[in-house]
């Protein structure tokens, strides 16, 4: 705790926190507020309902896929603060695309022909933009931190995503459509901003020639990322965790509409207890390991996730829809399982949060930091494509008909694979850990100030 706190002080750590933050901050609540006014005040059937769902989760995540080996390659060859810079520059552009898409909605003006395909843009770039941001988020913490802080640093960094998921979801689920539009203006304008204050940090090794060739960077990247036992299993144990997140909040909108009987309020809650319990699972993995990084506690903690996802399965299946008008969160608050529904959902997230806080350490440590942020984009790679992959399954399972709450046994399923990647990993780990000290690339990291 002590070593957290330091760094919060030390401007080789805040701005970026800050920044993050932010940039965490303005994703959801542009998109929470998009699809949130989209499902409860535009459509009104659980199959477009959970397709828009389904679609827009798939276009934000689809970008991480596509360029991810060029952002890494950027964010290796190039100062990785200037490339923040530039890219919150463009987000304040990004974000006007998708503010006068929730104006025109508002209004009613061509809302099927413009003001949704426009909004779903803007989702499409605030993509883009978070892929070139998230190499750097993390290959910035070995080069800026001591070795003996990467760890505290990356959960700060996951605690401080999912505070931020949360403030930017609870204003979504209760600030008004016309409110928003003017909010994600505002906080891009202040992310621009904090980026100004992060030390440079220039490329470590060697500059090389960039790929600009998406599709040969990305395949090449990942097939010499994913030669090293370690990494593999902690790069497909990632994408898997992600996979469920994914699959998780495309179905909290639908089902809180259609299967709880609740408003969209009480979906923003439920995307909110996800988001605080990630960050106390964040926050918790450091604690458990004591600061080592390794992946020893990640097979347990997504086994726990998935029995979590069961009984929350249990809950809603058992859970009697009122009658009338959608439940406020007071109304919702009053149902006899209101708290079991609360309790389970939070213990999938916080042992969630405890499963990928170490396997992300675990990537930025175990390889030279020259490389750091090509390895996290290799990861965004193979993450991302899982994500679409899960969002599409949703997008089918919907289509035949096949409910929300039926939809989480998949979530379940999901938990059971990625709890023996995790013991393959930590396997491999303790193998490598037998090995002579010089086999491995491992660094220090460095620090300043």
């Amino acid at each position: 705790m002590m070593t957290s706190t330091r760094l919060l002080r030390r401007r080789r750590f805040l701005p970026l926190f800050v920044t993050q933050m932010l940039n965490a901050f303005n994703d959801n609540l542009y998109k929470t507020a998009m699809v949130l006014f989209v499902v409860f005040s535009i459509y009104n059937s659980e199959e477009a309902e959970g397709a828009f769902s389904a679609a827009a989760s798939a276009l934000f995540i689809l970008p991480f896929f596509l360029l991810s080996a060029l952002a890494g390659q950027l964010a290796d060859m190039r100062d990785k603060a200037a490339i923040i810079r530039v890219v919150k520059l463009g987000e304040i552009v990004l974000m006007a695309i998708g503010a006068a898409g929730l104006l025109l909605a508002w209004h009613g003006v061509a809302v099927g022909t413009f003001a949704i395909p426009l909004m779903l843009a803007a989702l499409l770039l605030t993509g883009v933009q978070s892929t070139f941001v998230g190499p750097i988020k993390y290959a910035l913490l070995p080069q800026h931190l001591r070795r003996d802080e990467v760890l505290a640093g990356t959960g700060l960094v996951e605690a401080g995503t999912y505070i931020a998921i949360l403030g930017g979801t609870i204003l979504a689920g209760w600030l008004p459509v016309q409110w928003a539009a003017a909010a994600i203006l505002l906080i891009a304008v202040t992310g621009y901003a904090s980026s100004r204050f992060i030390p440079p940090a220039p490329p470590i090794g060697p500059v090389e020639r960039i790929d600009w060739n998406v599709w040969r960077s990305s395949r090449q990247l990942v097939a010499r990322t994913m030669h090293d036992p370690q990494i593999f299993y902690a790069i497909i144990a990632i994408s898997f965790f992600w996979t469920i997140g994914a699959v998780l909040v495309i179905l909290f909108p639908p089902l809180v509409k259609n299967v709880i009987g609740a408003g969209k309020e009480v979906a923003s809650l439920f995307l909110v207890i996800f988001s605080v319990g990630v960050a106390i699972g964040s926050v918790s993995a450091n604690a458990l390991l004591k600061g080592t990084v390794s992946a020893r506690i990640a097979p347990m903690s997504v086994l726990v996730m998935g029995v979590f996802v069961l009984l929350f399965h249990v809950v809603c299946a058992l859970w009697t829809e009122p009658l009338g008008d959608l439940l406020t969160v007071g109304g919702f608050a009053r149902m006899p399982l209101a708290v079991p529904l609360l309790l389970t959902l939070l213990g999938i997230a916080v042992a969630g949060g405890m499963f990928v806080v170490p396997l992300y350490a675990f990537l930025t440590t175990r390889v030279a930091p020259a490389t750091a942020a090509r390895t996290i984009a290799a990861n965004n790679i193979v993450n991302s494509g899982a994500m679409v992959a899960g969002s599409l399954v949703s997008w089918a399972l919907t289509a035949l008909s096949v409910t929300s709450t039926d939809q989480l046994l998949l979530a379940a399923a999901m938990c059971l694979y990625s709890a023996w990647l995790a013991h393959r990993l930590h396997r491999v780990e303790r193998r490598a850990a037998l090995q002579p000290a010089g086999g491995a690339a491992v660094s220090s990291g460095q620090a300043t100030g």
